[in-house]
């Protein structure tokens, strides 16, 4: 099967990249994830100066990654010198991801603009005023032709608007998105939070950011006609495809490799073909779509149970906020106090129960 996808004029062996951060700081961890099957490489985000990180900065559950970890840790002039040009004659596009001000960008681009097949402007750290970023984009397209890729993080207020007005300042594409914060969590044996950044805060990404990132991806691929790279969420093969199927032209995955391992990168190549094909695709570019608004709908279904599958383990009773569902030796749903709310059917551990979604 063909996984390539085209972006900007640029080609991936396959739609799924790394995303910025600690798997990708240097050239050795690059070149793994080429050696995993990724279909192109991005790197850290490098600033003007090297980030002094607090330790410890990542902690996880199987559930979301929350880190303190900020930029690269290494000077630019690193970068170009031992990253880089162990970097070169690879067959994969390598998007350079640089952060974070219209002066840090004035400097850097000029610097990596021969090592970079595309740039990546992380907007983490410059507020809510699209005015900064704005100036990211003009002082970015003065010195280089390759597309720029503008990251949104989820904490703007509008998505679409950032999209629409990357794009008339010069952006070819946009990133969506970056991780949510600041969060806070605390150990389950201190109570405290296990972070060595001041206040114990950081931020937070993997499965848990999903539903966010992707109704964005969604949102923006609706109403902006700009190339989309979605990054949220992202551990399994099928999120791959729910991504391209909401409006992505590819994805990226770190959170997922920091939860599951690093091998997840290949496992997920590998397994592509076979998720493209049980929905209906027979190459990566057919699954990315441009979605249509979906209408509101306000007709009650009722949940019907198939007593073949159903274990009474009672859940749904449990659960349900109408009082609609008795479990006894059998389920019964009580139609007139059922709302159609569809709580039952997503909970159902053994999938026993259909008809409402």
């Amino acid at each position: 099967m063909d996984l390539s996808v085209e972006i900007c004029g640029l080609k991936f062996k396959n739609p799924l990249l790394p995303a910025s951060g600690p798997l990708v700081g240097d050239a050795d961890k690059l070149l793994y994830l080429y050696e995993q099957g990724v279909g192109g490489l991005v790197t850290k985000t490098i600033s003007t100066k090297a980030a002094k990180v607090p330790r410890p900065c990542i902690y996880a559950t199987k559930d979301f990654v929350i880190n303190a970890e900020l930029w690269s840790e290494h000077p630019p002039e690193f970068w170009k010198e031992h990253v880089f040009p162990k970097l070169k004659g690879l067959d994969v596009p390598i998007i350079v991801s640089l952060g974070y001000t219209e002066s840090d960008v004035d400097t850097l681009v000029p610097m990596f603009d021969s090592d970079a097949d595309a740039f990546e402007f992380s907007t983490h750290y410059v507020g809510k005023s699209l005015d900064p970023i704005i100036a990211v984009v003009k002082t970015a397209r003065k010195h280089t032709k390759k597309p720029i890729f503008m990251k949104l993080s989820p904490h703007m207020p509008d998505p679409v608007e950032f999209a629409r007005v990357v794009k008339e300042t010069g952006a070819d594409g946009v990133v969506a998105t970056n991780s949510l914060g600041p969060v806070y969590v605390a150990d389950k044996k201190t109570g405290k939070s296990p972070l060595g950044s001041a206040g114990g805060y950081g931020w937070i990404s993997g499965p848990v950011l999903k539903p966010i990132s992707l109704a964005i991806v969604r949102k923006i691929a609706e109403e902006v006609e700009i190339p989309v790279i979605g990054v949220g969420g992202i551990a399994k093969v099928e999120d791959v495809v729910d991504y391209l199927e909401a409006g992505a032209n590819a994805v990226q995955m770190l959170s997922g490799a920091l939860i599951f391992g690093k091998q997840l990168y290949g496992k997920i190549v590998a397994g592509l073909p076979q998720a493209l094909e049980r929905r209906g695709y027979s190459t990566a570019s057919e699954a990315i779509k441009r979605p249509v608004p979906i209408p509101a709908k306000y007709r009650r279904n009722l949940p019907r149970v198939d007593m073949e599958k159903c274990t009474l383990c009672k859940l749904c009773e449990y659960v349900c906020s109408y009082f609609a569902i008795t479990v006894t030796d059998t389920v019964v749903v009580n139609e007139d106090a059922c709302f159609g709310c569809g709580l039952c059917q997503s909970r159902c551990p053994v999938s026993a129960i259909e008809g409402v979604f």
